[in-house]
């Protein structure tokens, strides 16, 4: 049997017992799994861009018995609400209710990706001095503890002060992260709250993470570091390995993989890959002995997808009061102004309208998770629902559903749907 399925209550009893913080114990049943039956898992890690997403993460998890790891950027989810409308308590709360809405008794962790200065859109676009952005990260981090997330990746790894090419030093990655964890660790520890499980480095080249070199300097100032602050219990379970993938690329190196996995499993640690979305081989993950992988903008696309038939649906059923949905996603798009951080190069200064028509499709597509609570978004959504309804479609629960397809191929890749 799947030793990860089954009941949250005794999960999170054995990383009681064992004084292991959830994930961690997670990670352990893995390793315990594969000394049983020769078959490694990949835990899966959705970025809840919207309602839609987390309801069909959710669902997948209930139906597959597996556990659901929720990967929140601070874009998405903080303390000014991200473009979800989140504040991490919201967050947690809203996953805990749906998951005793619908009778989902698994695991369901919520986690920080991404958490460094600058990594936030808004300190970039206003301008933040380092220490601001610093004290900007260290104040969602103390807001994530207090919600009750229970993995939060430390990302130091972009300086915007630096040139273009620069890269920044790996000890200078190292300090960085080790105040952020020093600054979790001492703001969870006087609240008594229960340990947490970390997250390091990054699949980006700032890091400098793509040589083997890179990735045990990083390890060993963290392991030194860690020791010197009076944490020997607290170590990163999950590293972020470049395997391949990245927001262009679909294509997982699985000899890239294995090699990281090996080095990591000297240091106690597992791979994590992120951007694995629309992987091409998904099945190479738990082969190449990867701990977790993050999928977050092909679930976007999907839901995008789905809503582009269900409006030809609507254009097709229903004889007038349309909802314009394809066009009010476009124009919200383009006034967010999110689109500009993809423009290729040869496209930059270009406006919106000047783009080709397949690339104002493909930043539509990438770019609708920030902007699914825009008012007007939302008004054509409710019009789209209703004429469905009246039509005898479900409009959301179509969405759910084909959202909740796409989480379960993962969990069947990754080895994580329960098995008797």
């Amino acid at each position: 049997m799947n030793t990860l399925s089954g009941d949250v209550r005794s999960m999170r009893d054995v990383a009681k017992e064992t004084g292991t913080p959830l994930v961690e114990a997670m990670i352990n049943a893995v390793r315990e799994r594969f000394r049983r039956t020769g078959q490694w898992t990949t835990l899966l890690a959705v970025c809840p861009n919207s309602e839609a997403v987390l309801k069909a993460a959710l669902v997948a998890a209930r139906d597959s018995r597996a556990p659901m790891l929720f990967a929140a950027t601070l874009n998405q989810v903080d303390n000014d609400a991200g473009y979800t409308g989140w504040r991490q308590r919201d967050f947690v709360d809203l996953v805990r209710a749906y998951s005793r809405d619908i009778g989902f008794t698994g695991s369901a962790v919520c986690c920080l990706d991404h958490g460094g200065p600058w990594l936030k859109d808004r300190q970039r676009v206003e301008g933040y001095s380092f220490d601001a952005a610093m004290e900007g990260v260290k104040a969602s981090l103390v807001a994530c503890i207090d919600a009750g997330y229970e993995l939060l990746h430390v990302d130091p790894t972009v300086d915007v002060r630096l040139g273009h090419g620069e890269i920044i030093d790996i000890h200078m990655v190292a300090q960085r992260t080790l105040e952020l964890i020093d600054h979790a660790e001492r703001h969870r520890r006087a609240a008594d709250l229960p340990r947490i499980c970390y997250e390091v480095g990054t699949e980006e080249v700032h890091g400098g993470l793509a040589n083997m070199d890179n990735f045990r300097t990083l390890l060993d100032d963290l392991k030194a570091g860690l020791l010197k602050l009076g944490y020997p219990d607290v170590w990163p379970i999950f590293v972020v390995g470049k395997v391949g993938t990245d927001l262009h690329t679909t294509e997982f190196d699985a000899e890239v993989a294995r090699t990281l996995s090996q080095a990591a499993a000297a240091y106690g640690s597992v791979i994590k890959g992120h951007y694995s979305d629309n992987v091409s081989n998904p099945e190479a993950y738990p082969l190449s002995h990867m701990g977790g992988a993050n999928v977050g903008p092909e679930f976007t696309e999907i839901e995008y997808e789905s809503l582009a038939g269900l409006e030809a649906q609507e254009s097709a059923l229903v004889s007038g009061g349309h909802s314009h949905l394809a066009d009010v996603l476009e124009q919200a798009v383009e006034r967010s102004g999110r689109w500009k951080k993809w423009l290729l190069p040869d496209e930059a200064g270009l406006p919106f309208a000047g783009l080709s028509a397949e690339r104002r499709a493909w930043l539509t597509r990438t770019g609708c998770r920030y902007i699914w609570t825009d008012p007007l978004v939302l008004t054509a959504r409710n019009t789209l629902n209703r004429n469905l309804a009246a039509a005898g479609i479900d409009g959301e629960q179509t969405v759910i559903t084909a959202i909740a397809d796409r989480i379960k191929a993962y969990f069947k890749a990754f080895n994580l749907e329960a098995t008797e």
